[in-house]
Order: C-alpha cells, then structure tokens, then sequence
C-alpha cells in the first residue's frame, strides 16, 4: 500500500466526514469510503448490537446485509463479536473463509455460501462512545494483510470522530427543534387561555405526564390543533 497517498485520502476522507449532513449520511459515507479506499475491499458495513440483536447501520455492497442478518441469527461471527467487544478485543481478521473457523463454525459456513473469502473489521469508537463495527469483506481469501489492518485502523479512527461530531450536530438540531415547538406550543396557550409562561408551560407538562407523552410531541400537537394550521 502507497501510504502517502493513502494519508492523502484519509485527509480528504476527515474533510469529507465532517461535511456530512446527517448522522445517517455520515455512517453511509463511511462504509462507501472504506470499499473506495481498501484495495481488496468488495464490501462494507457498520454493525451494531442493541440488546443483543445485530443492527445494520450502514452498508455498501451485496453480502453485508445478509452476513449481518445471519450472525444476528446464528448468535455468532466476528462482526457481532467486535460489535459487542467480546474478549476486549476491537480488531477481527479472518485472512481465509475457506479454511475452519473455530469460534464461529456455523456462521464461516454460511460464509463461504456467500461467496465471501475474507474479512476484517474494527470497532468504531472514541474514548467515551463506542458505535458499533466497522466490516470489510473481499470475495477473495488472502486480501486482507497486516498492511490492510493498519488502515482500517486508520479509517475507523477518523469516521469515529466525525460519528461523534455528526451525533453531537444532530442532537443539537433536534433540541433546538424541541425548544422552538415547546416555545411555539406555550404561546399559542397563552393567548387562547390568556395564561401566564410558567402558567402554559404547566399545562404542557402535566398533558405529557397524565398520558405518557413525551413534552415535544404534546406541544406538536398544540401546534396541529391551532386554527388554520395543517
């Protein structure tokens, strides 16, 4: 691997995360970017686990999908492994699909079925959030070699840090959103029922405490029910 030219990509690659719109755009971007950027590489994805189920966050290529769906299934494979950091450990290899297995006999079988040769994956995370694997997959055994591991270090720590930067933006949105329908919700109370902030905001919360509804979703519903709004 020619790594002044691959630092040159992941510099453009950071860049390029960063300018991301969303958190979904971001972790698409990612796994696009690693079967651009990892000679061998035919597939990529960002696995998950929530509450020991698999979760497909992102994919680029065939094969993925259904790897994710079958560990998931099978309760076993390295990406679910690396995903839930069994053993400590944030980097799988398996350099041969064809050869056995051991620790996951049953998922390396459907593998090879898959036409899958090889793989290699490693957690994505920072130093408080971890978000799951990132996976590569090549047709092909043999494809993924020291060399390869290093860069897939290299990648995943710069998509961790822009998941945290979009995580961050995208919680930010959705609060500055939160505020404005409360906000918007309060006033058209008060002018309706002539009530003071404190006495409208009051009434925000205890609909949203009597019914179970979140305080964002009752003021939307103020919001809905206002004369001559849609």
């Amino acid at each position: 691997m020619e790594w002044q030219r691959y630092a040159e990509q992941m510099a453009l690659l950071a860049r390029d995360l960063v300018a991301q719109e969303s958190f979904q755009a971001t972790l698409d971007e990612i796994a696009a970017s690693a079967v651009k950027l990892v000679e061998g590489c035919d597939a990529a994805g960002i696995l998950t686990v929530s509450k020991g189920k698999a979760v497909t966050l992102a994919v680029c290529g065939d094969m993925v999908e259904e790897s994710d769906r079958l560990q998931g299934e099978l309760g076993e494979g390295p990406c679910f492994d690396a995903a839930r950091r069994v053993d400590g450990e944030r980097l799988f290899r398996i350099a041969d699909m064809t050869r056995p297995q051991p620790s996951w006999p049953r998922f390396c079988q459907a593998a090879r079925d898959l036409g899958i040769g090889s793989m290699t994956g490693v957690l994505l995370y920072t130093e408080q959030d971890d978000f799951g694997a990132l996976n590569l997959y090549s047709r092909r055994p043999g494809a993924f070699g020291k060399d390869i591991e290093a860069a897939g270090w290299l990648l995943a720590s710069h998509a961790a840090v822009a998941l945290a930067t979009a995580r961050t933006v995208d919680q930010l949105e959705h609060a500055l959103e939160t505020r404005h329908a409360i906000g918007e919700a309060m006033g058209i109370l008060m002018e309706r029922h002539r009530l003071s902030e404190d006495e409208a905001f009051g009434v925000l919360r205890r609909i949203s405490q009597h019914h179970n509804i979140k305080l964002r979703d009752v003021a939307r519903r103020v919001r809905a029910e206002r004369p001559g709004q849609a």
